[in-house]
């Protein structure tokens, strides 16, 4: 089993930043990916952005694209998820979570059915 505890939420005005921060505990030995999904009040959740652990590479949601930026902390199976400029529409609860699914060095996991295990969410709201 994975446990998944993430950090950073808030309330925010239109315009600041937040970093969110997640941490992955108990057999993280194999872990290929990790990723920021979101879910707004009505509406399902959605990727938000992902991180290749081989690799690095990273993707993002056209709609963070240029504003938010998924990054691995120096400790272990830690991922963070800075995000600036911060719109109203980003208000949603932000999940974390991992996948020990296999696919290639170079996959980029965008898939909600691609990962194992999800944190409990952090809530975000963004003021206008």
């Amino acid at each position: 089993q994975v446990q998944l505890d993430e950090s950073g939420g808030g309330l925010v005005q239109a315009g600041d930043s937040l970093r969110l921060s997640c941490a992955a505990s108990g057999r993280t030995f194999s872990t290929y990916a990790m990723g920021w999904f979101r879910q707004a009040p009505g509406k399902e959740r959605e990727f938000v952005a992902t991180i290749n652990w081989s690799s690095g590479s990273t993707v993002y949601a056209d709609s963070v694209k240029g504003r938010f930026t998924i990054s691995r902390g120096n400790a272990k199976n830690t991922v963070y998820l800075q995000m600036n400029s911060l719109k109203p529409e980003d208000t949603a609860v932000y999940y974390c979570a991992v996948s020990r699914r296999y696919y290639s060095d170079s996959y980029l996991y965008t898939g909600f059915n691609e990962y194992n295990y999800w944190g409990q969410g952090t809530q975000v709201t963004v003021s206008s």
